[in-house]
Order: structure tokens, then sequence, then C-alpha cells
């Protein structure tokens, strides 16, 4: 039987801490190992704890949930962060990415979406709230017009197939791989191949590099049918 999904809770709220605690612990592959109230006892508490997976508020009293985020992520790499809050403020979100989250999602997500985000992020993929998703574009828009660069090398460019643009096009906008499938009427699985395939050729880490990749470069912007 597959180990379960260590859960910490961090929310300055205690009906919500215990409303995602029952909640999420009904899930077989979830387990609460901890709810805490602020930032400074995610940091007491996660030594011992040990969580996969923290959801972490942003307004909370002491630290706030960004400030701990890359605290967190410093120590702790391994740890899965997501950003669980009512809050889409454009600050917000740029430094919850930017310390290392791996997802951002607002508190009018289901149960049942909230535990796929959690099993998304304990894989080593991103989740990020569609309407959280077209602020995370306008930022790659932005980091593309200042100085920060993705250097890709022009010979492995010429190594990309016709669908891996259109995909890569999809991420430049912000999408996720079900909505890129739906887009492209490809299945999932072939998009994540598509990705795999096209992060390998261009030697790159992620999809956030890809995206804002895809900004700087134009590809967004372009007729994939005149491709």
């Amino acid at each position: 039987m597959r180990e379960k999904i260590k859960l910490m809770i961090a929310d300055d709220q205690e009906l919500i801490r215990d409303s995602l605690r029952i909640v999420l612990s009904a899930n077989p592959d979830m387990e609460v190992i901890d709810t805490v109230a602020d930032g400074w006892e995610v940091i007491r508490s996660v030594r011992g704890a040990k969580p996969d997976v923290i959801l972490m508020d942003v307004r909370m009293p002491g630290m706030d949930g960004v400030s701990c985020t890359q605290i967190i992520k410093e120590n702790y790499p391994q740890i899965k962060i997501i950003i669980l809050t009512t809050f889409d403020d454009d600050e917000y979100v740029y430094n919850a990415l930017k310390y290392g989250a791996s997802g951002y999602l607002l508190k009018g997500v289901s149960m049942a979406e909230l535990a796929s985000a959690i099993r998304t992020v304990y894989s080593g993929k991103a989740m990020i709230n569609p309407d959280i998703a077209v602020k995370v574009v306008r930022l790659f828009s932005q980091m593309a017009k200042g100085n920060y660069t993705i250097q890709v090398d022009d010979r492995n460019i010429e190594d990309i197939g016709k669908t891996e643009w259109k995909v890569i096009q999809q991420v430049g906008y912000g999408r996720s791989n079900k909505e890129i499938a739906a887009a492209l009427s490809l299945s999932e699985g072939t998009v994540r191949n598509c990705l795999s395939s096209v992060l390998s050729k261009l030697d790159l880490r992620d999809r956030t590099q890809l995206a804002i990749w895809a900004v700087q470069t134009g590809v967004t912007t372009r007729n994939m049918d005149l491709f």
C-alpha cells in the first residue's frame, strides 16, 4: 500500500484549519499531521512533523505565508507548498511562486479540487487556480520585458515539431495540461510526453522557464496554423 501524503495546514482561522483537517483526512491517501496558526508555528513544527505538502494561508499574524514559504523552501526544498488564500493580489502571487510555492489556489475551490491539487504537487507538478493563471501570464510578460531572460541554443530549436510548438504556446498562455489537451484535442498523456520532450530538447528546467521563454520569443503571439 502506498504511503499516505503527509499534510500540514497553516491558517490563522481555527474553523478553517479544523474543517480542512476533517475533510482531507477522509481521503484514504492523505494524513493531516499538524495544523498551525502562523508562519512561526510552521517553522517550529516542520522539523519534527516532516510534511510532504503544506497548505499555507497568506495573511497570518506573526509571519505571513509568503515569508514562511521562502524560509521553508530554502531549508526544506523537498516540501511542497500550496498557497491557499482568499487573496489574489499580484504581489502575493509573484512572491509566492518566486520563492518556490508549487500551487496557488483560492479558497473557493471545492474539496475535490483541493485534494486533486495536493496529489498534483506531491507528484512534482504545479497547480495554479485558473483565475491566478491569468495573473501569472501577465507577470511572465512583465518579466520578459525586463532583464530576466531564458537562453536557448538556436540549434535545439530546430528539433521542435509542429505539435510541440502548439503545446509551448499553450504553456505560454498559463494553461494546465488538462486545458492544453482540450484546446489541442490531445490526451493529457500526450501533452505530458510532449512537454517532457520539449524541456529536454530546449534544455530547460521546468514549465515556468518554458512559459517565460515562450513569451519572450513571441511564441504566444504566433499563428500556429501558419507555422
